[in-house]
């Protein structure tokens, strides 16, 4: 039977190994993640790390916490290249794995936006080398030498790839950030809108270049492709909900430190919808259906930047 990777209410242990990991595990978590987009492949690596980290010579470690995040950074690219096999036969639109985040996670606007759907999104049009370096540098402001020697590159190298994601990114990135009061009232206006029904309504709240990406995973009902423009978004939402039988409701939540809704059917969890918001109107929509992606749905995961 393995070692199993300790959890941040194992109790506090003798041996410093588990203590430091047990430190810094959110940590290490809020890095596979978002370099994955998958709070399970994001375990993997976690445990990955944590079987290497056992056998390392303390002693010899200068800055336990950058060596840990290193590990995790190589097995989080290792695991890229593996998932990127996957994604090619995955049925329709694949989209992160939505986390219940802690109410702080929201307060930080930096972390925030670095783990929102629409970023996660943007980093997927990366290399698995241009996301790492992307993501230790950008979001974690982790040294050129470190990040070097994480993803196997020189300095000069780790800079030029660093430049050239920074400048894809913010090329595909939202336009700008909206405030809490605001993106609340489009949330409740959207909400109120998806329970009526009213297609005219819909079109209000609705950006015209509004895009809907559904991902059903080939278990549940989705779109396969992405549905651009608020006519044929609104047709669908409404369609989508006169179809279902069932009693539907539409709860907010909070979801990679955005504002949600979490759908029900039947009071059961169907899906989350995540939003980008930008001029008081919905410009993206994100609609996770697949139930093996919902198991972070409802209960919280913390996640941080140090």
């Amino acid at each position: 039977m393995s070692e199993r990777t300790p959890t941040p209410e194992t109790p506090p242990a003798a041996d410093p190994a588990t203590e430091t990991f047990v430190a810094h595990r959110n940590l290490l978590f809020t890095v596979a993640y978002e370099m994955l987009g998958s709070a399970a492949d994001a375990e993997d690596v976690l445990q990955e790390t944590w079987l290497r980290w056992v056998k390392v010579d303390l002693e010899q470690v200068h800055d336990q916490r950058a060596y840990l995040v290193r590990i995790t950074t190589r097995q989080a690219l290792n695991r890229l290249r593996t998932m990127s096999r996957r994604k090619e036969a995955y049925v329709g639109q694949w989209l992160p794995e939505p986390l219940l985040t802690t109410p702080d996670v929201a307060e930080d606007v930096e972390l925030a936006e670095s783990v929102s759907m629409a970023l996660m999104l943007v980093l997927e049009t990366l290399s698995p080398t241009e996301r790492a370096v992307f993501v230790l540098r950008e979001v974690f402001d982790t040294g050129y030498d470190e990040i070097a020697a994480a993803v196997d590159k020189s300095p000069a190298a780790v800079r030029q790839i660093a430049h050239r994601a920074r400048r894809h990114v913010d090329a595909r990135r939202p336009r700008q950030t909206v405030s809490p009061d605001v993106g609340r009232a489009v949330l409740e206006s959207f909400q109120r809108v998806l329970e009526t029904g009213d297609p005219q309504t819909l079109l209000d709240v609705l950006a015209p270049d509004v895009v809907l990406v559904n991902d059903g995973g080939g278990i549940k009902q989705a779109a396969l492709r992405p549905i651009t423009g608020a006519e044929k978004v609104a047709r669908f939402l409404i369609g989508t909900a006169g179809k279902n039988k069932r009693p539907i409701t539409f709860a907010p939540t909070v979801i990679n430190g955005e504002l949600a809704l979490a759908v029900h059917l039947d009071g059961e969890l169907d899906g989350i919808m995540a939003m980008r918001v930008e001029d008081a109107r919905v410009t993206g929509l994100y609609y996770v259906r697949n139930p093996e992606k919902l198991t972070r749905a409802e209960t919280e995961t913390p996640l941080t930047l140090r």
